[in-house]
């Protein structure tokens, strides 16, 4: 069974390679007055609001700064370039997984939005010029949703962006047209927005954070075990924060440092889990967990082994930026 499945997911992914990416045959766009084009929305019960044993539910009436987080790509197969919406398979999937583990970490602090977006395939990221056009076709969904959450939801609050993987793809550039020397820039209290590569250069002036309590900048990173010296690919830029020290240094950062991780058991927290060094300008990770610490590449748990260690800094950095 295993190899038939295996063999069918090869068989779609050749179909699609053949495949010229058109724009009029992707799936039909959200409609983000709907709440059904969300995956989270404040004031609601849903994924993003999950939270450990160990923690304390807090009224998103009380929350005075707002999340907008993109989720990383779950579409790794299918007939179109780009995810069909009422796929709900892989929309209770995107709920189950990123948003629970990855958006709930904000709902300390914010009010969670998270828009449903025509993602598009894993395979974008390899097959260039169809690729592109279905990653660019993804951002137009995101950037509508914003725009929408900026009309309709926003109402002049402070705003965290969020993000991972190809959620990052996507946040680098709305954050270019949207916060990038503008009025808005004003009211970004950070980006946390991991799991993809950024330079510098990006921009005019927004700039990677340096301290815990720095607001008006972007952290990123994108975490390997420590001592595998990872190859050149998307994941990778010239920018790394280490998410437990919240600095750009590479001085090691002891696992007694280390706030807490999740895994699959939100109930169960993983104290001191993470030695942390930045090396080349992307994240070593020396984790004391169960089968994750085994992995090379540990993109996946970019969020999940800092996620006391984040939940913390959102709630220091809202702090600092209310103060203002």
């Amino acid at each position: 069974m295993k190899s038939l499945n295996i063999l069918a997911f090869m068989l779609t992914a050749l179909a699609l390679q053949a495949q010229t990416f058109n724009a009029a045959k992707q799936p039909a766009a959200p409609d983000y007055s709907s709440e059904t084009s969300w995956s989270a929305l404040p004031f609601r019960l849903d994924a993003a609001d999950k939270i450990p044993d160990d923690e304390k539910w807090i009224s998103d009436s009380l929350k005075d700064v707002d999340v907008f987080y993109i989720y990383p790509t779950l579409y790794m197969a299918g007939k179109t370039w780009n995810e069909d919406l009422a796929n709900k398979k892989l929309n209770k999937s995107i709920d189950n997984k990123p948003v629970k583990y990855q958006a709930s970490v904000f709902n300390a602090s914010c009010r969670v939005y998270a828009p449903r977006y025509r993602q598009a395939i894993i395979k974008a990221f390899y097959e260039k010029e169809n690729g592109d056009k279905a990653l660019d076709f993804a951002y137009q969904d995101v950037k509508r949703a914003f725009q929408y959450y900026l009309d309709h939801y926003n109402h002049g609050r402070p705003i965290i962006i969020a993000s991972h993987s190809q959620g990052t793809h996507h946040a680098r550039r709305l954050l270019k047209e949207f916060f990038d020397s503008t009025a808005l820039q004003g009211k970004l209290v950070a980006a946390y927005v991991v799991g993809y590569g950024f330079d510098e250069s990006m921009y005019k002036s927004l700039k990677p954070c340096n301290q815990p309590t720095q607001t008006g900048c972007y952290i990123t990173w994108a975490s390997f075990k420590k001592g595998f010296e990872a190859p050149k690919s998307g994941l990778i830029g010239s920018v790394c924060v280490n998410p437990v020290s919240w600095t750009r240094d590479t001085v090691t950062v002891d696992r007694s440092k280390s706030m807490g991780a999740i895994l699959l058991d939100f109930n169960k927290k993983y104290d001191g889990a993470c030695e942390t060094e930045i090396h080349k300008n992307y994240l070593w990770v020396n984790a004391h967990v169960p089968i994750v610490g085994s992995w090379l590449v540990l993109h996946v748990a970019d969020y999940n082994l800092f996620w006391y260690d984040i939940r913390k800094n959102v709630h220091d950095r809202v702090q600092a930026y209310l103060k203002k």
